[in-house]
């Protein structure tokens, strides 16, 4: 991989990373937030930085642990009003 292609990824990892902040779903958020730590990781194994690549390990991991224990979203309960006269 060419420098130029390897500081592209390191720029996609970034939008990757701050657009997580724009999703309000917690599901789809943690999606992004292992996609940006995939790109993160790769990255940082092209360039040789072990501590980009550790520190991502743990956003990614943090990050399928949390989707993984929240159940699924149940479907919105049907509002009810009380019948008047």
């Amino acid at each position: 991989m060419t420098p130029r292609l390897i500081e592209c990824l390191g720029w996609l990892a970034t939008a990757v990373f701050v657009a997580s902040y724009f999703f309000g779903r917690p599901a789809l958020l943690r999606k992004v937030q292992m996609a940006g730590a995939i790109l993160w990781i790769t990255y940082g194994a092209l360039i040789g930085a072990l501590p980009v690549i550790v520190a991502n390990l743990l956003v990614f991991g943090a990050a399928a642990w949390t989707a993984l224990r929240q159940p699924a979203a149940s479907p919105a309960k049907e509002i009810t009003r009380p019948q008047t006269l």
